[in-house]
């Protein structure tokens, strides 16, 4: 089966704080072909989420498909609070690399 990966598919892949305690990840096309291939392929997930990211489910607090923006958007609950002794990226803007070889299949 033919595949690509995401970072192939989606104009933007990015991460961000969400406040203090939080990361949220968007995930945004420019076509809404390529929208509606990842959203149907059921490869992006809560469960796909857990497994990348080496996380429970009950640390996804929002996992939201938007149909207008053509976006996957989901947040996940901070080991540590942002700018706490240990915690590695302050601004959560490093957080999103695991979704970029995510592969998509295309039928």
């Amino acid at each position: 089966m033919e595949t690509k990966k995401l970072v192939e598919l989606a104009k933007t892949i990015r991460s961000k704080n969400a406040g203090t305690d939080k990361i949220t990840f968007d995930i945004i096309f420019r076509e809404k072909e390529n929208y509606e291939l990842v959203k149907k392929s059921n490869v992006l997930t809560r469960e796909t989420i857990c497994r990348l990211y080496g996380i429970s489910e009950d640390r996804i607090s929002d996992f939201v498909a938007f149909d207008p923006a053509y976006a996957i958007k989901f947040t996940i609950y901070r080991d540590k609070p942002s700018g706490s002794p240990g915690e590695g990226d302050i601004f959560g803007c490093q957080q999103y690399p695991p979704l970029l070889d995510l592969e998509i299949p295309l039928e």
